[in-house]
């Protein structure tokens, strides 16, 4: 457990950030919040529509503000795979725990099959894939002070790990 009763869980799309969270949550007895769920509800409307409607540059602002709004609640905290893009988020990450669940590329793109609901994964789900896998993973390690390599384990084991480095 983080001192501030906050746990962050960081990673590339497919790495089981939702899936995990909640597991984890669980098994901690604590409240679990996903940050891009919120960001649907809010909007009332899903991601892929925001990035069509108002554009990227609207969701990252969107997505920033309601990071930080919610690292203030106690709890598992699940970011989108695109938040440590932000200055500002990485900053408020400083002295929390983060856990970046690592992923690889096989592992992410059948986790991920075709799913058409992650705007900067339409066309070429692989090469995009892997071009945000590159261009993230210094921005995950700059945040993390936990890694957890998620490719062959259950999400129920990814949560175990957490909680026995508790």
């Amino acid at each position: 457990m983080s001192a501030d009763g906050v746990i962050v869980l960081v990673g590339a799309p497919g790495s089981g950030k939702s899936t995990v969270g909640a597991l984890l949550a669980e098994q901690l007895d604590m409240g679990f919040t996903d940050v891009d769920a919120v960001i649907v509800e809010r909007a009332g409307k899903p991601i892929a529509e925001i990035f069509t409607d108002d554009g990227e540059a609207a969701f990252r602002a969107l997505e920033e503000q309601l990071t930080a709004e919610l690292l203030d609640r106690p709890g598992v905290l699940a970011l989108g795979g695109g938040a440590v893009l932000s200055p500002r988020t990485r900053t408020a990450l400083r002295g929390r725990r983060v856990v970046w669940l690592r992923v690889g590329l096989p592992a992410a793109v059948k986790r991920i099959g075709l799913d058409t609901a992650r705007p900067l994964l339409l066309g070429n789900v692989r090469g995009q894939l892997l071009a945000l896998l590159n261009e993230r993973a210094a921005l995950y390690q700059e945040v993390a002070n936990e890694v957890v390599d998620t490719d062959h384990l259950s999400p129920a084991e990814v949560a175990g790990r957490i909680v026995a480095s508790s």
